[in-house]
């Protein structure tokens, strides 16, 4: 008999894992606009919780199963979130703001396969060089790396752009010919 619960409560426990970790991935494929896969993603999505529920509700009686469910539920947030940092879906815009206008960070970076826009700015202590780099998600830490060889003193913030339309580099990255 307690063999049976041992096994009914890492079933349950599995099961709300891949549930949940389907839920967080058609979530973000949801909000990056990626629809279709995101239904697709949410057919397989609903017969694992109904299986999982099923199983639960079939066995009130026993609260290791609820526990093992909201264990599960945690545990699957988690892991969905590693998948979908391991996916690096989408782009991102790092906007950096530099006192080395001598090193010509923008042309480094742009050998680099980086999309750089920049300008020069004026700041509290004078002037300042300043740029817009867009980079699939994907190299996204590489990116970080790199400014900060090239200037430890960086000021950096970085954020996802929801809508990207026209611009050369974009048609480059996606015909992959970045070289980062």
């Amino acid at each position: 008999m307690l063999h049976n619960s041992i096994t009914m409560v890492i079933i349950i426990l599995l099961i709300n894992i891949v549930y949940v970790s389907f839920f967080t991935i058609r979530m973000i494929l949801t909000l990056k606009g990626q629809r279709y896969l995101a239904a697709f993603i949410s057919m397989f999505e609903v017969i694992i919780y109904v299986v999982g529920l099923g199983l639960v509700l079939d066995n009130l009686n026993e609260i290791q199963n609820l526990i093992a469910y909201a264990m599960g539920y945690g545990l699957g947030v988690i892991v969905g979130m590693k998948i979908e940092e391991k996916l690096a879906l989408g782009y991102i815009t790092v906007n950096v703001i530099s006192t080395e206008h001598e090193k010509d960070l923008p042309k480094q970076l742009r050998e680099k396969g980086f999309g750089v826009t920049n300008w020069m700015a004026n700041g509290l202590e004078g002037d300042r060089l300043s740029m817009q780099i867009l980079t699939p998600r994907k190299y996204e830490l590489k990116l970080y790396q790199t400014i900060k060889e090239l200037d430890p003193k960086a000021f950096i913030i970085a954020y996802e752009p929801k809508t990207i339309h026209g611009g050369f580099w974009v048609k480059a990255v996606r015909k992959g010919r970045i070289k980062v």
